[in-house]
């Protein structure tokens, strides 16, 4: 099976359309404080704006319950994505559709039951980073995982490792943000193309 692609840090129409255009299965819009991180109307903008069937992640940082509630129905998100210390019992009171990050390190493994009822991230761990770090880890701590149960696999994606990382993995999806980009929140329309055709040619 091909995995699913979702391309993060979008903070531009064009760029979410040109995504769409060259087969991302999702987008995802950063709502906490970062680099990329898009307004709740601009995000409701570009998601109103986009073709059918493609899906929409909002990206947040230990934001209080209701706020993440009443953007996730503000937006119109289909997904919501929680990429800091936020624990089980705050990820089940949203319900479905909610994408948990956990951060891997050798030292800090992560179960093969964590977080149960979400779809599992995984993401290099990086103390001084809130949020993606842009840097990959050792895929091998990720196999056991990707065998147990679906994960998306993120951190220092691009196309020149992406295959290598499929190959290794197996996810059931890959989530890329800076390894397409030409500036932070603007992306690089064709390495977006060769990123999703690395995936495919995996």
């Amino acid at each position: 099976m091909t995995p699913r692609v979702k391309i993060c840090g979008i903070t531009r129409l064009e760029d979410a359309l040109a995504a769409c255009r060259l087969g991302a299965d999702a987008l995802g819009f950063v709502l906490a404080p970062s680099p990329r991180q898009v307004s709740p109307e601009r995000a409701r903008e570009i998601i109103a704006a986009l073709p059918p069937l493609v899906s929409t992640v909002g990206v947040f940082v230990d934001a209080p319950l209701d706020e993440v509630r009443g953007l996730r129905t503000f937006c119109g998100l289909d997904w919501v994505q929680l990429h800091g210390g936020e624990d089980q019992a705050y990820a089940a009171a949203l319900g479905p559709r909610v994408i948990k990050a956990a951060r891997v390190s050798a030292q800090r493994p992560v179960e093969e039951g964590a977080y149960p009822g979400c779809a599992l991230l995984l993401d290099t761990y990086d103390p001084q980073a809130v949020g993606g770090t842009g840097q990959s880890f050792d895929w091998s701590l990720a196999q056991s995982i990707a065998r147990a149960r679906p994960i998306i696999l993120a951190g220092g994606l691009t196309p020149e490792n992406v295959g290598r990382a499929i190959k290794q993995v197996q996810p059931f999806a890959v989530d890329v943000s800076s390894g397409v980009e030409k500036e932070k929140g603007v992306k690089d329309h064709e390495r977006i193309a060769s990123f999703i055709a690395q995936v495919r040619r995996a």
